[in-house]
């Protein structure tokens, strides 16, 4: 593994963690947030792409193009049914849910990667999910039909958040400028026929601002990090450590927005930080020691 490598991870995934607290201060549904970030982020993407002279170096092969075409459909449907998410159930909630994630891509990976679990690995990876379990608690189970709604479309946004790991660990001489901003030019082709330009009318400078900051720092900047990095770490090591999201995600629940989680909650927030921690201090694969790059 490489320090600089899991270093991006960590950053791309706290930042990410603030993504449902800007989300829920746009006003915008989830179609139209989501086009707004992808155009904020193909703009960035593509001038990086071209001012860094990455597009001079880029070796195209078919094969992995269709996988970073997939990897964006893929990436797409995992925004779309979490912002959903974000608006028919509580943050807490749907990023609980939402880290059903790095338990599939943790299986897909072990079989498609053949990546070793070490003992750590997975009793941080258990820990962490069972944590966000806890955190739930017994107020996501109601019978309420946009809950149950909500916490579906929190599911399938899990899955696509692992297609889109597991699509982007594969991708390997494509720059990570080419892989993001041809993913955002998916989003914006697929989403066109589907957004009301009219909700954008209705905006107040202040929820522009939030809107635009999804689009430059929630997807332009942490996807830059996210592809970046997830290509050279192990499997195992991106399963765990993506649960920095849902830890500063509850942190701005806590302290920004007045969350007051119960005795349940309590002791699944302890079992999340604690077992985030315990993936920092112990070596969590053979995969070998952490080396600079």
């Amino acid at each position: 593994m490489h320090k600089s490598a899991l270093s991006q991870l960590i950053i791309a995934m706290a930042i990410f963690g603030s993504v449902g607290f800007f989300s829920s201060r746009t006003g915008l549904p989830a179609v139209e947030l989501v086009f707004v970030r992808c155009v904020c982020a193909f703009a960035i993407l593509l001038a990086a792409w071209l001012l860094t002279g990455s597009f001079r170096r880029e070796r195209w092969d078919v094969r992995e193009t269709l996988i970073v075409v997939a990897c964006g459909v893929s990436n797409l449907l995992n925004w779309v049914f979490l912002f959903t998410a974000f608006r028919l159930i509580s943050v807490t909630i749907a990023i609980s849910l939402y880290h059903l994630a790095p338990i599939l891509a943790l299986i897909a990976g072990g079989l498609i990667f053949r990546d070793k679990l070490g003992r750590t690995a997975i009793l941080s990876l258990a820990g962490c999910f069972a944590g966000t379990l806890l955190i739930m608690g017994a107020a996501g189970f109601n019978g309420a039909p946009s809950s149950w709604q909500g916490m579906a479309c929190g599911v399938l946004a899990a899955f696509f958040y692992a297609a889109t790991m597991l699509f982007g660990k594969s991708v390997r001489q494509t720059s990570v400028y080419a892989t993001t901003f041809i993913q955002m030019a998916i989003g914006l082709a697929l989403l066109l026929p589907f957004v009301h330009f009219e909700a954008y009318e209705k905006l107040a400078r202040g929820e522009w601002l939030y809107a635009v900051a999804t689009g430059i720092v929630h997807t332009g900047g942490v996807y830059l990090l996210f592809f970046g990095s997830i290509r050279r770490l192990p499997s195992p090591v991106v399963a765990v450590f993506v649960f920095v999201d849902p830890a500063v995600a509850i942190l701005l629940d806590i302290l920004v927005d007045g969350f007051r989680p119960d005795g349940l909650q309590s002791a699944g927030i302890l079992l999340l930080f604690g077992s985030l921690l315990a993936a920092f201090v112990v070596p969590m694969s053979r995969t070998g020691r952490l080396r600079e790059r």
